[in-house]
């Protein structure tokens, strides 16, 4: 089944927050910006509701318009998180070209429907260069980022 980005609404989150260290923000940003020409990738962990650190990963499509993380490293990312008693909060990955919007393939491959979904642009002229998201049933949802020293 295609998907189009009309068929998918991103809804206003204002009243929805997630709470995220600003080492880590930093950490995504400059992890995008030191890839411009392709997606970079990776989970997020931490304790309750507060994410705290960063588990990058390889994007094993090497692209500039999709990432994939492959199993094994996807298996091995989430038993350090397990190991470091943390939780498994958010996914990030950016998009080089265009907006840090959730694309169709986003939507369509949002696995894990509790995670939040951040996308970086590595632009310097973007307005806002993470943004987060939550991707359930195809439904978007923005959420207003929190940042903790």
């Amino acid at each position: 089944m295609a998907l189009t980005i009309a068929a998918h609404r991103v809804s206003d989150g204002m009243n929805k927050t997630v709470r995220v260290r600003q080492g880590v923000m930093d950490e995504i940003l400059t992890a995008a910006r030191g890839e411009p020409e392709q997606e970079v990738c990776g989970l997020l962990a931490g304790s309750g509701s507060l994410i705290s650190i960063a588990f990058p990963a390889h994007n094993a499509v090497r692209s500039s318009t999709a990432f994939e993380i492959a199993p094994q490293e996807l298996f091995a990312l989430f038993r350090r998180i397990r190991s470091a008693n943390l939780e498994h909060l958010g996914i990030y990955h950016s998009h080089p070209r265009g907006d840090n919007a959730p694309s169709p393939r986003d939507i369509a491959s949002a696995f894990y429907p509790d995670a939040t979904h951040f996308i970086i642009s590595p632009q310097a002229s973007a307005a806002r260069p993470i943004r987060a998201f939550r991707i359930r049933d195809g439904e978007v949802s923005e959420l207003t980022i929190e940042t903790i020293p």
